[in-house]
């Protein structure tokens, strides 16, 4: 691609694209002025990504030149949420006899997919993360992209050693990447649930949990059973899909991941938006009343409720108060350590505020803590006790 300084694009350039796009060249152009279309950094600047949906392509698609012409990798698609599970299961799959099962397990979305002969993996937002790159090398069989060069996996990042969502609930010892769909470059249509299996077991993929295929007419019975053990073991909840993929999933979460979100939304209440908030504390609403809970468990539940809100908000303001800084601690492993510095560097790109400790051996590799500091809610929370009006 042919570029000058502050977005002047090639001419030639814009009337390909929107050619590719199916789109007038001044809409393309707007899009460029507009950074609704941007470029990503450094060495893959050459990549473009889409920091708005514009369409009927997702946020966070992206795309390069390819030979004459052009491909793309399309975004996450939107995945609506059931809030009561018996009629919403049934409108909206209507003409389905089965439904399929799967764990929506509590990550980080990662696209993985070969570029121009290069193996990226590509963040919710369009980014190529240099840390997430160097573990799919190390995690992925490789030879799927050799393969299936058409085809991008579609998974979360999960484990204690990821900087983005790390949690310790999976039994993981540093990350794993678990693939819940493998789609198509530029349609971004998706395999079949059948197909995807095939694959992934060819390759020894690892796949999210599958609960298989229920009938139906006792989907929300049994779903809500599989919500239940989940939660127990404070995993996020299910993806409900039609087999062949054709029609959109929907998902549905435990009230105790709904609780963990809260107690990390709470604690670092500046940054979270209300409408997190807001939105999982209505689920519960929802969910108690469409289980019939009877007075203990509803008991239960709003205890736990109020606590996942009250006690997360009390330390960070007391924190604040005793002059302490509030961060979110975090650890990334690395086996080369420029990925540690480019990782850093593409933390502050992103407005991050993180702290890199020192490098600690771990084997053929390092461990290194990050604290991320949170600096909107320290702000806020020490203006307030300083006399500043909410």
């Amino acid at each position: 691609m042919n570029t000058e300084e502050m977005g002047e694009i090639d001419p030639d350039f814009i009337t390909r694209l929107a050619g590719y796009l199916g789109f007038e060249k001044e809409k393309v152009q707007h899009l460029f002025e507009k950074n609704y279309l941007a470029r990503n950094w450094g060495k893959h600047e050459h990549m473009l990504r889409f920091d708005k949906e514009i369409s009927h392509i997702e946020h966070g698609t992206v795309l390069y030149e390819k030979g004459s012409s052009f491909e793309m990798i399309m975004g996450f698609p939107k995945i609506r949420r059931a809030m009561v599970l018996d009629p919403t299961l049934k409108k909206h799959f209507s003409g389905l006899e089965k439904v399929t099962v799967e764990e929506k397990m509590n990550g980080y979305n990662v696209r993985v997919a070969q570029v121009n002969g290069e193996i990226l993996a590509i963040t919710r937002s369009g980014y190529v993360c240099p840390y997430t790159t160097e573990r799919a090398k190390e995690k992925l069989d490789l030879r799927f992209f050799d393969d299936f060069p058409e085809l991008v996996l579609y998974g979360e990042m999960l484990g204690p050693d990821n900087p983005y969502v790390p949690k310790e609930i999976y039994g993981i010892e540093s990350v794993e990447f678990y693939i819940f769909d493998i789609r198509e470059k530029n349609s971004g249509n998706p395999l079949s649930i059948a197909r995807k299996h095939e694959i992934l077991e060819k390759y020894n993929l690892l796949q999210v949990q599958y609960f298989g295929e229920i009938l139906l007419e006792t989907a929300a019975e049994e779903i809500a059973k599989i919500i239940r053990a989940l939660g127990e073991k404070e995993h996020e909840g299910v993806v409900i899909k039609d087999p062949e993929m054709t029609l959109t999933p929907l998902k549905y979460t435990s009230s105790q991941s709904n609780c963990s979100d809260l107690r990390h939304a709470f604690k670092f209440y500046n940054e979270a938006g209300r409408d997190y908030m807001l939105s999982r504390i209505v689920r519960e609403g929802f969910q108690t009343v469409e289980w019939d809970e009877n007075e203990a468990e509803f008991k239960k539940r709003f205890m736990q409720l109020g606590e996942s809100i009250l006690n997360p908000l009390k330390e960070a303001i007391q924190s604040v108060k005793n002059g302490q800084r509030l961060y979110e601690e975090v650890r990334i492993r690395v086996r080369d350590l420029k990925t540690a510095t480019e990782f850093e560097d593409y933390l502050k790109r992103l407005g991050v505020d993180a702290i890199f400790e020192e490098p600690q051996p771990a084997g053929d590799e390092y461990l290194i803590n990050i604290k991320k500091v949170n600096k909107s809610t320290n702000d806020k929370t020490q203006a307030i006790w300083e006399g500043e009006l909410w």
